[in-house]
């Protein structure tokens, strides 16, 4: 009986493993690249929200006055010395929007509470914040 080699024929299956070992590799190191910038994305784009909310505010009530006009209750939160403007909006009953106005708050307080008179050109049913906005 003739004994059985261990050894496979030279030539026949190196390259074949070693290409596919380069492409197995090539291919988890465009895959960690891809998955590190995709985190440094994410972060940056967590970062740029947290950092860039500067101003926010709630409608704490409003009071349709008249035909023309809604007074609003705002409360501004925002940092001491940051500028910014709230949009505020009133629908009509049927939903059409009556009446839109962006309202300025310059003070150097960090919560500031003020009843603003927004101006329609119907009568007002609501009265709806659209966002704060920093300078």
């Amino acid at each position: 009986m003739a004994a059985v080699s261990d050894k496979l024929p030279e030539g026949r299956y190196d390259r074949a493993r070693s290409a596919d070992e380069r492409a197995d590799r090539k291919l988890k190191i465009i895959g960690g690249v891809l998955g590190a910038l995709f985190l440094l994305m994410i972060g940056w784009f967590g970062y740029d929200y947290v950092s860039g909310t500067k101003v926010s505010g709630e409608v704490i009530k409003f009071d349709v006055v008249s035909a023309s006009a809604v007074e609003v209750h705002l409360e501004v939160r925002k940092d001491a010395d940051a500028k910014g403007y709230c949009t505020v909006r009133s629908q009509a009953e049927d939903g059409e929007e009556v009446g839109r106005a962006d309202f300025r708050f310059d003070q150097n307080d960090g919560r500031i509470d003020k009843v603003v008179t927004l101006r329609t050109k119907a009568r007002g049913t609501s009265a709806e914040l659209l966002g704060c906005h920093s300078d």
